[in-house]
C-alpha cells in the first residue's frame, strides 16, 4: 500500500498582488466615501444655515411690515389730523383724537393761532397749560430763536436743532430749534416743550405747555408734523 502523499497548497505571487490591489482600493475607495460624506454634510449644513438666515431675515421683514401696518391702523383709529391752509403752508400733523381743537385764523399777522386739549379747551384766560398750542407767526426765526437766549444761559431752558422727520431731506427746509423748559415766561410754573422752525416768511411755533403731555407731542404730534416750504 503507498504511502499517503501530503497535499500542499500554494498561491501565487500573482494572486497575492492582485489582493493586495483590492484591499489598496478598498481602502483608498472608503477615505473617498467618507471625504465625500464630510464634504456633503458640510454643504448641507451650510446650506441649512444660509436657508435659516433667509428665513429669519424674511420673518423679521415681515414682522415690520405687520408692525408698520399695525401702528398705521392705529394711528388712523385714534388720532384726528389737522391740515393748515395752503397759502401758509399746509402745515398739518396728527393728534389724539380725544383732544378738541379750538382754531383761529382772523388775523393776518398770525394766520393760524390754536389751542388743542383732552375732551374740552378750556377758556383762553383760564391759565391753562394746553396739551398743545400752534402758532404761526410773522415774527422772524432768528428773533424768537433770541428772545429764548436769555433761558438758555441761566439754563431754565435747554435748545437743540430739530428737524421733523416728514421734512428730512426736503429742499428748502432748515432745521428749527427745540426749546424745553420753562417755555413760558410770564408764568414760571409751566414747564413744555416748544418747536420753533421757518415755514417760507414766517415761523411755526407748536408746542405743549406741560409735561403731562410730552409723549403725544415727541410720539404722536412731531413725528407727523409737515409744512410745504
Amino acid at each position: 500500500m503507498n504511502p499517503q502523499q501530503p497535499v500542499s497548497y500554494n498561491s501565487s505571487p500573482s494572486s497575492g498582488g492582485k489582493n493586495l490591489i483590492i484591499v489598496v482600493l478598498l481602502v483608498i475607495l472608503l477615505i473617498a466615501s467618507l471625504g465625500f460624506g464630510g464634504w456633503a454634510y458640510s454643504q448641507m449644513q451650510s446650506y441649512k444655515t444660509d436657508s435659516d438666515k433667509k428665513v429669519a431675515a424674511a420673518i423679521a421683514a415681515q414682522k415690520q411690515v405687520l408692525t408698520k401696518q399695525a401702528q398705521d391702523n392705529f394711528d388712523k383709529a385714534n388720532t384726528k389730523q389737522f391740515v393748515g391752509s395752503p397759502t401758509y403752508g399746509s402745515v398739518s400733523f396728527s393728534y389724539p383724537k380725544t383732544w378738541s381743537a379750538y382754531v383761529d385764523t382772523t388775523s393776518s399777522s398770525e394766520p393760524i393761532n390754536a389751542y388743542f386739549h383732552p375732551d374740552q379747551v378750556p377758556g383762553l384766560n383760564s391759565k391753562t397749560a394746553y396739551a398743545l398750542r400752534l402758532e404761526l407767526v410773522s415774527t422772524d426765526y432768528a428773533q424768537i430763536a433770541r428772545q429764548f437766549s436769555g433761558s438758555v444761559k441761566q439754563g431754565t431752558v435747554t435748545a437743540k436743532a430739530y428737524l421733523p422727520p416728514k421734512l428730512s431731506g426736503i429742499a428748502n427746509v432748515q432745521p428749527g430749534t427745540l426749546f424745553s423748559g420753562q417755555i413760558n415766561s410770564s408764568d414760571s410754573t409751566q414747564r413744555g416743550t416748544l418747536l420753533a422752525i421757518k415755514v417760507r416768511d414766517k415761523t411755526l411755533e407748536i408746542s405743549t405747555q406741560s409735561n403731562d403731555y410730552l409723549n403725544d407731542f415727541n410720539n404722536v404730534i412731531l413725528p407727523s408734523l409737515s409744512f410745504a416750504p
